[in-house]
């Protein structure tokens, strides 16, 4: 079933990089910006949380919680963390649960060959917990300041 703004965001629980087991529904009463990317350490998923690292402190002013995800380990992110100094909470799905949940995980071509991976997408979820908008196949450059444009719109900061 494809998500649709409106929609009740799908609740989850992964590992964040300390361990600690971190749900959705612990950040109810504020907005999240739930970014789906496809590997640590490569350059467009380096670029985008070094981005939201950088904006965090704006993000924050806002309300705004911003959790990256990704199927890989709690120690591939300590180690992809600690190397690009990143500030945004980076959480473990290795066993696809939210990533199959939004969607995401989907049929890659890689070399010519077939394979199942994290399509870059991010989610804005109000703080009711609903979809407010959704960035299908995301192009890094310039993203960060379109989800912070927004949610400023859609908070009527404008």
């Amino acid at each position: 079933m494809e998500l649709r703004v409106g929609d009740m965001a799908p609740d989850f629980c992964l590992l964040d990089m300390d361990n600690e087991r971190t749900c959705l529904a612990d950040f109810r009463g504020k907005w999240v910006v739930l970014y789906f990317y496809p590997k640590d350490n490569t350059p467009g998923c380096t670029m985008e949380a070094v981005y939201f690292t950088r904006a965090l402190d704006k993000f924050e002013e806002l309300n705004v919680v911003i959790l990256g995800v990704s199927a890989d380990s709690v120690e591939s992110h300590c180690r992809f963390a600690e190397k690009h100094v990143l500030r945004v909470n980076l959480l473990s799905d290795v066993q696809h649960e939210a990533l199959e949940k939004y969607g995401v995980w989907q049929p890659k071509k890689l070399f010519g060959r077939e394979l199942l991976g994290a399509v870059r997408s991010t989610f804005l979820i109000d703080p009711e917990g609903r979809i407010a908008h959704i960035w299908p196949k995301v192009k890094v450059q310039g993203h960060v300041e379109e989800v912070r444009s927004k949610i400023a719109e859609l908070q009527g900061r404008r």
